[in-house]
């Protein structure tokens, strides 16, 4: 897996336009780990691009009535089979985290990447998709070292407002597939 001008190689490209600059063009130092699914609990479909290139219809299904009028994306979502889709190259700032605070600082939009797997808080995740995320979280360590530390949930940055990756998302996994193995304590 590789970069290329912000976006990954080999991923599905959707551009969306709810994205822009980050202040002082300042490097990625947070990865914020998201859940979506579109219509709530189903998978598949067209809608996850939909709402973030902002062409959702809302007479498709009473839900999106309730979110058609947003103005959201993420960097990528990692679908159930494992397919990667960006929205927003990793260098820019997609609109993921709404009002949010990470270790005092706020807007976390600023100076976070963020992740949506195609889930819902009480679902198992697929090992397609903790494969594909941390090959995605590896590759952006590379670029941006400051991630490494900085991994978190979006219900952490906006606690009360958000809950997702929710109790199913499974952070010990993801953190033994992200760090590798000449890291690990010898047992």
């Amino acid at each position: 897996m590789q970069l290329e001008e912000g976006w990954l190689v080999g991923a599905r490209r959707v551009p969306s336009p709810h994205q822009d600059c980050r202040p002082d063009d300042e490097a990625p130092s947070l990865l914020v780990v998201h859940n979506i699914s579109l219509p709530p609990g189903e998978f598949g479909g067209p809608w996850i691009d939909a709402l973030f290139t902002g062409t959702i219809d809302p007479s498709a299904h009473p839900y999106f009535a309730e979110i058609a009028h947003l103005r959201v994306s993420a960097h990528c979502l990692i679908r159930r089979d494992g397919e990667i889709v960006q929205y927003v190259p990793f260098d820019k700032r997609a609109w993921h985290a709404g009002v949010s605070s990470y270790k005092g600082r706020e807007r976390c939009n600023d100076f976070s990447i963020g992740i949506e797997l195609e889930g819902t808080d009480t679902l198992a995740f697929t090992p397609a998709q903790y494969q594909q995320l941390a090959a995605v979280t590896q590759l952006l360590t590379r670029v941006y070292p400051a991630l490494a530390d900085n991994m978190t949930g979006h219900s952490d940055i906006a606690p009360g407002r958000k809950t997702d990756p929710g109790p199913a998302f499974d952070w010990a996994r993801f953190r033994a597939l992200v760090t590798p193995s000449s890291d690990k304590e010898m047992t």
